[in-house]
């Protein structure tokens, strides 16, 4: 009965063999989470350089309503930071 469960054990060709393979299986799974990152930001790059391209000749069409809209958006933050700060004081 002893000897049966001696039999059983793995040698240490079958654990360092497992250890490789484990550790194959982790390497890939980092590449591939790395390889992801990587094309998430190649893609969030392209996005916000065609929202600029976007902004620019929006800019260039309409440059008076541009105006107008930067001046109104200037009095709104500039109306919340007066009025948080004189809520503080």
């Amino acid at each position: 009965m002893a000897n049966a469960a001696l039999e059983n054990q793995p040698t240490v060709d079958d654990i360092y063999r497992e250890v490789n393979r484990i550790k194959s299986i982790v390497t890939d799974a980092v590449d591939d989470g790395v390889q992801s990152a990587i094309r998430a930001m190649k893609q969030g790059r392209d996005a916000a350089e065609d929202v600029v391209h976007d902004a620019r000749h929006a800019i260039r069409r309409n440059p008076f309503q541009s105006a107008g809209v930067i001046l109104a958006a200037g009095v709104v933050i500039g109306s919340l930071v007066t009025l948080f700060t004189v809520r503080r004081s």
